[in-house]
């Protein structure tokens, strides 16, 4: 298992800088947007994409750092009602898959997107109850919108060889584990979690048995270290579907923290173990949006505390239990 950074909180600075602080810190994996809402800033993907020389260097140089690439990143919505954003969503999708085969990345990360609720919306259209009963409906037209899309990203990643990881996100189709198990039975074992715990919390899911039930199916291709802390006191007013804005710090039901800044060092300890329990052992990508502290204040605390919880080398023979 090893620490790695999503890097856009770094996008101030050329990767060529970038690289050598995160070494410095220990990261050992950068998850480089390279489209969508993370931008690309680090990996420009035109640049990159058929080009063995640009390729090459953008090796050599992360190997110089001693670094690799966990994933590729382009949060975006492909299935959104106006044709040409979902065009465009779709293509950097697509382009993410064809280059991290072509860099010899296992994943790249994304959004499952959000159709509208009808074929003659406008907007996409996020549904979290059956009722009225119209709702229903919109949800069922939904869901066959989404098993048409990804069944075909599967198999054009599966052609790739690559993995497509999606972070359970609201105002998308998936924002929990059952709906991520669903897509995933429908569509193919490509397609499986980005698994981001900083939405969950808030929806009260136990990260750890989220962990377990996702585990079971084989369904973590990814994994962000992300936390939330939920603020009681606004939460009993609201509750924690909250809209208000994000740099309304005082006045919102939860916020983005840094690791280790919403729960403690012994909860990481205990999600790196859930991790190990179900097989994964590879990245912890450090997404830092915590608007308390400053990017690299927040990237090198939850460096610090991953570097104690991390679990590096492999098991041995149980001795103890001959």
């Amino acid at each position: 298992m090893q620490i790695g950074v999503h890097t856009p909180p770094l996008a101030d600075e050329q990767l060529e800088s970038a690289l050598p602080y995160l070494d410095d810190l220990g990261v050992d994996a950068i998850e480089p947007g390279v489209g969508g809402h993370p931008g690309q800033d680090h990996l420009v993907r035109s640049e990159y994409l058929d080009d063995e020389t640009a390729q090459a260097e953008l090796g050599d140089l992360l190997e110089e750092c001693d670094m690799e690439i966990s994933a590729l990143a382009t949060h975006n919505n492909p299935l959104h009602p106006d044709d040409e954003r979902a065009a465009e969503a779709d293509t950097e999708l697509r382009e993410a898959i064809r280059l991290a085969a072509q860099l010899e990345v296992d994943a790249v990360t994304c959004f499952s997107g959000l159709p509208a609720g009808g074929p003659n919306d406008e907007v996409p259209n996020w549904i979290t109850a059956p009722w009225p009963p119209e709702h229903a409906d919109a949800l069922e037209y939904q869901w066959e919108q989404a098993v048409d899309y990804w069944g075909e990203i599967a198999d054009d990643a599966a052609d790739h060889g690559v993995d497509v990881a999606i972070e359970m996100h609201p105002n998308m189709l998936i924002y929990e584990p059952h709906g991520l198990a669903r897509l995933r039975e429908e569509t193919g074992e490509r397609i499986g979690a980005n698994f981001d715990p900083s939405h969950l919390y808030w929806q009260g899911i136990t990260i750890t048995d989220a962990i377990r039930y996702l585990g079971e199916r084989d369904a973590i291709h990814h994994v962000h270290a992300k936390d939330t802390k939920i603020y009681d006191a606004q939460a009993r007013e609201k509750g924690v579907l909250d809209t208000t804005a994000y740099d309304d710090e005082p006045n919102r039901s939860w916020l983005f923290r840094s690791v280790g800044y919403g729960h403690g060092e012994a909860h990481w300890k205990d999600i790196v173990s859930a991790l190990r329990l179900v097989g994964y052992d590879g990245t912890l990508s450090i997404e830092h949006e915590d608007s308390l502290t400053s990017s690299r204040e927040g990237l090198e605390k939850a460096i610090e505390l991953l570097d104690r919880a991390v679990l590096e080398t492999q098991p041995g023979e149980a001795y103890w239990a001959d």
